[in-house]
């Protein structure tokens, strides 16, 4: 339904602060959906039910990582070294952003597979496994 109305709101052209759109509820965290929109030029209102795109959905830190994630233009070593995080950390908000998004991540995908010393110790240090972890890893790689 499109309605106008004669008086005019707020011009928020201008401002310093647009603030982002509220993804949860601040009462029951339940994801939230967008019920009217306005231009700011003519004052048209929409009014309905609506979807939020899957950006949307995002949390700050997740919208954060997408961004680095297209400055690098998804080349996860890059990512990496941008973040200073480990590569199976990368696949794992990775992951966290398909499924916020709402899309499915493949069991095969979830779990990435190690596949250097140098990536099992980068978790190690970034205290993402602990130390029985790195060696149960390390045998696995040697056999």
């Amino acid at each position: 339904m499109v309605r106008r109305r004669i008086s005019r709101f707020h011009d928020r052209r201008n401002d310093a602060a647009n603030y982002p759109i509220p993804v949860n509820c601040p009462a029951c965290s339940s994801r939230m959906i967008v019920t009217e929109l306005a231009c700011p030029v003519c004052s048209t209102r929409v009014q309905g039910a609506f979807d939020t795109p899957g950006l949307h959905r995002l949390s700050v830190e997740q919208l954060q990582f997408v961004e680095v994630f297209l400055r690098c233009r998804g080349n996860i070593k890059e990512v990496e070294r941008d973040l200073k995080i480990s590569y199976p950390t990368v696949r794992s908000r990775l992951d966290q952003v398909i499924q916020a998004m709402g899309y499915p991540v493949p069991a095969s995908d979830a779990a990435p597979v190690r596949n250097t010393a140098n990536e099992v110790l980068d978790g190690l240090d970034s205290g993402e496994l602990t130390f029985e972890d790195a060696i149960e890893l390390l045998k696995g790689e040697k056999q």
